[in-house]
């Protein structure tokens, strides 16, 4: 298996097949051990157990006190644990996401870290890029990474294949325990188009690649047996820049007053071709 601080590069089958579906599935990607790493400190991060004394930026699951139905998330745990640092700021996810995208360095806009407990609820069809209007571009290149068997009764991702051609969309719907996962989808996709929904169905240590503007969310657990991890790297553009016209109520404290340029202490190039990487990474 790849390891993390090695780039990686997909072939040219692999790049073509992402740019026409706006996806990617790739089995074999996280290396044994990592994995195992990461499915230790899964319990103590969503127990607000911060090895770094740092908490993430954003924190969507409280025990006893969020229903334990809901899809939990922790967003920007790379500041709370090195564990999860080495993995969603490592080279090879962000040399094998630049690589497909056609882009010569990218760096970190979030990370996620999500957890769909057993008979979990879904989580809104959407597209990444409709969130982020705070940024220019608004566009990202994600690595989506199972640390359990994934299938497609146990809510897995789905994405619709081939709509990162469509019209770009605003933000809509209800994004945590929608009613129908697919209605905001269907209210907003070309007319007559017929949805083409690929379940993302891979062994523990296998990865997804998707486009911001690719159509994907993800149904209920229908299973009471099979929980559903998934540890995401978010990457943008390392030439990306704030939007000086649109604030975000989480990550703007991060912009400094006057400027544009983004601070590598806190959104750091991981990966760019030229071999650069923020000093300070693992």
């Amino acid at each position: 298996m790849p390891v993390a601080d090695q780039p990686l590069a997909p072939t040219p089958e692999q790049v073509e097949r992402y740019r026409a579906d706006g996806f990617l599935v790739v089995e074999d990607f996280l290396d044994h051990e990592e994995l195992l790493a990461l499915r230790r400190r899964w319990g103590p991060l969503f127990d607000h157990t911060w090895a770094t004394g740092i908490a993430p930026d954003e924190v969507n699951y409280t025990s006893g006190v969020t229903p334990p139905d809901r899809t939990r998330q922790l967003c920007n745990a790379w500041k709370a644990d090195p564990v999860v640092a080495a993995t969603t700021l490592s080279v090879r996810n962000a040399s094998f996401a630049a690589r497909l995208a056609g882009l010569d360095g990218l760096r970190i806009g979030q990370d996620n870290l999500i957890w769909k407990p057993p008979s979990g609820k879904a989580l809104l069809a959407h597209q990444d890029g409709a969130y982020l209007d705070w940024m220019v571009p608004p566009n990202m290149t994600t690595c989506w990474v199972a640390l359990d068997d994934t299938a497609a009764d146990t809510g897995t991702i789905y994405y619709v294949r081939g709509s990162q051609r469509w019209a770009r969309s605003p933000v809509g719907g209800q994004f945590h325990a929608p009613d129908d996962w697919l209605g905001y989808l269907r209210d907003v996709a070309p007319p007559g188009v017929e949805l083409e929904l690929v379940p993302i169905e891979v062994p523990a240590g296998g990865a997804a690649f998707h486009d911001a503007w690719t159509w994907h969310g993800s149904p209920p657990n229908e299973r009471a047996d099979a929980e559903r991890r998934a540890i995401i790297s978010h990457f943008i553009d390392a030439r990306t820049r704030w939007n000086p016209d649109v604030a975000h109520e989480v990550y703007s404290r991060y912009r400094r007053p006057g400027e544009t340029e983004m601070d590598e202490a806190f959104f750091p190039v991981v990966w760019r071709s030229d071999g650069y990487r923020t000093p300070w990474l693992p």
